[in-house]
């Protein structure tokens, strides 16, 4: 890739820059001060909810007008107004479907170099080169819908990194990729900085695996500002600190940073032996698509009181394996089967003979109380118009009374730090706030069985360790209901180790 191929490396500069929703009070970010210069590679931290994602946008100029939101201050990419100087830089998204634009994986990586004027016979040769360097390899005429969510995440960056843009802005490129994947991804992006030189601002809450390739790292404070701003032995730890300087480290960590070296508080393991099986799968083989089939014969056990851990590679077939254990998609072959306890009270309408064992035909109200589901993507869920409303969907679903349903709203706001958010719209809420608020309604209904996948998305430290302090608390039944069963799809290790979770692997 010759660095005369891609737009030059550009500056960025923020005075006293900020943005707020149309529809929100609070500012999502605020007082943002700082320089960039060309070229230079910055890790962006700061607790979940403090405007990272946004800053981002505003960099791309992608934020929309005064319809949109309210800005303050300034925003400048290479001297110009970050809103006039779209295609400089390129945004890869937190949300990679919102990013997938055209059905064929070729087109959709082609889609940004032809809105750049790029010549046709160039375009296919910079499309091939970048779905190389991610390690995306799939046919081009494959369908973007086919895709598992790390595979679209390699996709989206894929589509950035083939227009060769003067600054690079990546939201949690590396969230649900595996280990390998992870470290490739990082390192195809390492060999485009190296090509072209440019600018590099990336949002990572898990900072190891980014360290090796930055120089600077910026912090924002939760309620606006720079909170740090330096080299990352000075702003994260291991290096020369002044006495002022030398508790920086763990005041980070105290305000949510994920720092190196010092982890989370996590929850004793389970104080007993799990119980019954919820659910259970014999020879079952799951598919996207009908006909065409991901992942088995698989056999494996749902049980009381203990979290399974599903894990694999991107693109075997987890997410689809979640959804046919929660009854949301059929299965190939084989089935899954409900234990009586679980399935007492099944609705009578059935669609198929074994409708009253299989979750798949349980009707929506039957599915509510007893396997609950929190997608890999939060926007898949959200329903509401605000967060408050979007907690009550479920137990009005349910026909409870006004009172019992505020005051499980109530209840769950506060335990999922939501509060502050409840008359918001969900759609503005960042991607871990949203993690945490599909959560939270799939709490309200209180199911026997939790199937989540990827449910510390986007968390901070401090939220982080919350969600599997809650999560731990239903594998042990805390409340009148007993221990639930728990399903976590994620390819964060550490969750799985504070919950003592029995790994299950799905291969391709």
């Amino acid at each position: 890739m010759p660095a005369s191929a891609a737009s030059p490396p550009a500056a960025v500069e923020a005075r006293g820059w900020g943005w707020r929703y149309a529809t929100r009070e609070a500012w999502a970010v605020r007082d943002v001060s700082l320089r960039i210069e060309p070229g230079q590679r910055v890790l962006l931290l700061g607790a979940s909810g403090s405007g990272k994602s946004t800053l981002l946008q505003g960099i791309a100029g992608v934020l929309g007008g005064a319809d949109e939101g309210e800005q303050e201050g300034a925003l400048f990419v290479g001297g110009e107004p970050a809103t006039a100087t779209r295609g400089t830089a390129g945004l890869v998204l937190q949300d990679p479907d919102s990013q997938t634009i055209l059905a064929r994986v070729g087109d959709d990586v082609a889609f940004g170099c032809e809105n750049l004027g790029v010549p046709r016979r160039e375009i296919w040769q910079r499309v091939d080169a970048a779905l190389d360097a991610v390690g995306l390899d799939v046919p081009l005429d494959r369908s973007t819908s086919a895709l598992s969510g790390g595979q679209k995440q390699r996709l989206a960056l894929a589509g950035v990194i083939a227009m060769r843009p003067g600054v690079l802005l990546l939201d949690e490129p590396t969230a649900n990729l595996d280990p390998a994947g992870v470290a490739e991804v990082r390192d195809a992006v390492g060999r485009v900085l190296d090509a072209t030189g440019a600018t590099l601002i990336v949002i990572e809450h898990r900072v190891d695996v980014w360290l090796p390739l930055v120089d600077r790292v910026v912090v924002l404070a939760p309620g606006g500002g720079v909170l740090a701003d330096g080299s990352p032995r000075a702003v994260l730890g291991s290096g020369e600190h002044t006495p002022r300087e030398a508790d920086l480290p763990r005041q980070l960590a105290a305000a949510g940073v994920w720092v190196p070296g010092i982890a989370p508080r996590v929850p004793p393991p389970p104080a007993g032996a799990p119980g019954e099986a919820l659910l259970s799968a014999r020879g079952l083989v799951v598919a996207r698509t009908p006909g065409v089939p991901v992942a088995g014969p698989l056999d494996l056990e749902v049980q009381a009181g203990e979290v399974l851990g599903v894990v694999g590679p991107n693109g075997a077939g987890k997410s689809t394996l979640g959804l046919t254990l929660a009854g949301l998609a059929r299965s190939e072959a084989g089935r899954v089967v409900a234990s009586d306890a679980l399935a007492a009270g099944v609705a009578a309408r059935r669609r198929r003979a074994d409708a009253g064992t299989d979750p798949a035909g349980w009707s929506s109200r039957s599915l509510l109380t007893r396997i609950g589901t929190v997608f890999q993507d939060p926007e898949h869920q959200l329903l509401a118009r605000t967060v408050r409303e979007e907690l009550a969907v479920g137990p009005r679903a349910l026909g409870l009374p006004e009172a019992e349903v505020a005051a499980r709203v109530d209840d769950l706001l506060e335990r999922l730090r939501l509060a502050r958010l409840a008359e918001a719209n969900p759609y503005t809420l960042s991607g871990g706030e949203k993690r945490r608020l599909t959560v939270a309604a799939t709490l309200a209904t209180r199911p026997r069985v939790m199937v989540l996948d990827e449910p510390t998305f986007g968390q901070d430290a401090t939220t982080w360790a919350e969600l599997v302090a809650i999560i731990a608390g239903l594998r042990d039944g805390i409340d009148e209901r007993g221990p639930l069963a728990i399903v976590a799809i994620t390819h964060d290790e550490a969750v799985l180790a504070a919950l003592h979770a029995r790994r299950f692997e799905v291969g391709r």
